[in-house]
């Protein structure tokens, strides 16, 4: 066909080195500022998530409460007649 084709696959792709470097570039090593700003940001939505978990945990008791009450009243309303 007359076209000329790369060497290898390494040629055309790139090495393994290549690779390596944009992968270890890309995670950020020595970048301890980046990591102190995620930590930061992910201990503040644990503490979101953790003030809403209790504020659910609550509401989940009262509701519970009150149904276990009308069910008593109301078998003690039956019972008494």
């Amino acid at each position: 066909m007359g076209s000329k084709a790369p060497a290898s696959w390494a040629y055309q792709w790139g090495t393994r080195e290549d690779y390596d470097g944009k992968l270890s570039s890309q995670v950020g090593h020595g970048s301890s500022s980046k990591m102190d700003g995620v930590k930061s940001a992910a201990s503040a939505g644990l503490f979101k998530a953790k003030a809403a978990a209790v504020v659910g945990a609550q509401k989940v008791k009262t509701g519970t409460s009150l149904g276990f009450r009308w069910v008593k009243n109301h078998y003690q309303k039956r019972v008494s007649k």
